[in-house]
């Protein structure tokens, strides 16, 4: 993992999926934690008659958000300052660091604790702020996990999904000084408690991300299953929430519906053990909602782009994806990794290969709780690179020539006949080599142990 994380940025996708796929153990497990979350997601949402419905209504009320998206924000800062709130606005990464930088400095803080926040990743906050002398404390098990084993999250609901309980107990020993060789869960949970409640009780401010900001009300809600976004919030007297301005919705109907399919999309809960609304400071204490633009007004100006906006962060597209299951989320050259990632990612990409980290099969859309259209976006984010001519080495010379070749309907037969023949017939020590760089570490069919004409006769007309 240390190899993969640290690979050069200028690697394509395809090199960095190549990495990870050597421990095929890991990629096996990994595969399989984050399928064991898509059937839950599965049986979460079949529980619910309406789900197909609620699907929909989350889509048209982001649609319509994002149709009067000055609007609504205006309202928005209008409502917070009404209830003590103090609003500011960035229009990149950089200020938004700049604000929060100045927010500590002006009182004093040299400790922060926050909770899972994926824009903050976005803007680099972390390392800002620690180069002007604030020690930050992610306090979300997952992301405090990665911070201290100086990595990014390699998803974004459980951001330690690639780490071993292992490789966790190993750090843990050299970090807090667990006992050496202990990898319980539970034992390992507890102590990462007791060293976070130490943080909590010191922290000069806290820091949140934003899962919904509420426009007629002023208010954001935070959610959580670990209560740290809670801890954080009420415990020292300054606070601070950092949202995209893709987070605000109308009202609490409109939260209503997002929160029965959030969690359900997510891991397969109802609902988030925590969902906390915030509405004004402590008293004596001051609240601060940084709202940042970051690149989204320019996505709102491609009508196709502009509803990867509609996402409400579950990370259900990463749990499906076949692609980011055995490839990792460290190979995708951008701080949110899987379909989404690529949906938002693709123009920060500087190896421009991240549009083709995806078979387009659309498991991605169909699971979808506010149904973007996230293979539809891919696609399209190719033909920009096409049509921009930044297409990534290869692309550009192989891909007419695929083209004349899909459009002639007898070399296709031809060549599919030929491929189903070799995959039943010749052994997969054989084929993996020619599968791809993420393709060649799975498991292909094995032919029977019969006589080939038998067998063959036998299957043709499958």
């Amino acid at each position: 993992m240390t190899e993969l994380y640290s690979a050069s940025g200028s690697k394509v996708h395809a090199h960095k999926a190549e990495i990870f796929c050597r421990d095929e153990t890991r990629v096996d497990w990994h595969s399989k934690a984050l399928w064991a979350l898509r059937e839950k997601r599965d049986r979460a949402a079949g529980s619910i008659p309406e789900w197909e419905q609620l699907r929909l209504l989350g889509s048209q009320l982001k649609l319509h958000t994002l149709s009067h998206l000055a609007d609504y924000l205006e309202q928005f800062e209008q409502q917070c300052l009404s209830n003590g709130i103090k609003v500011h606005w960035a229009k990149d990464a950089q200020q938004h660091n700049e604000i929060v930088q100045g927010i500590l400095a002006q009182h004093k803080v040299k400790k922060l604790v926050k909770s899972k926040s994926m824009l903050t990743e976005e803007c680099h906050m972390n390392p800002y702020l620690e180069r002007h002398g604030i020690e930050v404390v992610d306090t979300d098990l997952g992301e405090r996990i990665i911070q201290l084993a100086n990595m990014p999250p390699s998803h974004i609901v459980v951001p330690a999904i690639h780490m071993k309980k292992e490789e966790v107990g190993e750090l843990f020993h050299q970090q807090l000084g667990t006992k050496a060789g202990e990898s319980d869960p539970l034992y390992l949970t507890r102590a990462a408690r007791a060293h976070l409640r130490e943080k909590f009780l010191t922290a000069d401010a806290a820091m949140t991300g934003v899962n919904m900001a509420i426009a007629d009300q002023g208010a954001i809600v935070v959610c959580t299953n670990e209560g740290n976004a809670d801890m954080g919030a009420n415990l020292p007297k300054l606070q601070l929430h950092s949202m995209g301005i893709d987070k605000v919705v109308p009202n609490m109907d409109s939260v209503g519906v997002l929160l029965r399919t959030l969690a359900r999309n997510a891991t397969g809960q109802p609902i988030t053990t925590y969902s906390s609304f915030y509405r004004g400071p402590q008293d004596g204490g001051e609240m601060h909602v940084i709202i940042v633009d970051n690149g989204r007004s320019d996505m709102m100006k491609d009508k196709i782009l502009a509803e990867s906006l509609k996402c409400i962060r579950c990370g259900g597209c990463l749990n499906t994806c076949p692609v980011y299951r055995r490839s990792g989320g460290y190979s995708y050259n951008y701080t949110i990794p899987g379909p989404i990632g690529i949906a938002v990612g693709a123009k920060h990409d500087d190896t421009n290969s991240i549009p083709w980290a995806c078979t387009l099969c659309g498991s991605c859309t169909y699971v979808c709780p506010t149904m973007v259209p996230l293979d539809k976006i891919i696609a399209h984010h190719r033909r920009l690179k096409a049509e921009a001519k930044t297409l990534p080495y290869g692309k550009g010379s192989y891909m007419p020539l695929v083209g004349r070749f899909m459009g002639n309907e007898t070399l296709m037969n031809t060549s599919m006949s030929a491929a189903r023949l070799a995959l039943r017939v010749l052994p997969g020590s054989l084929l993996k080599p020619f599968s791809g760089a993420w393709g060649k570490y799975r498991e292909l069919p094995v032919a029977p142990e019969s006589s080939f004409a038998t067998w063959y006769n036998k299957n043709r007309s499958r």
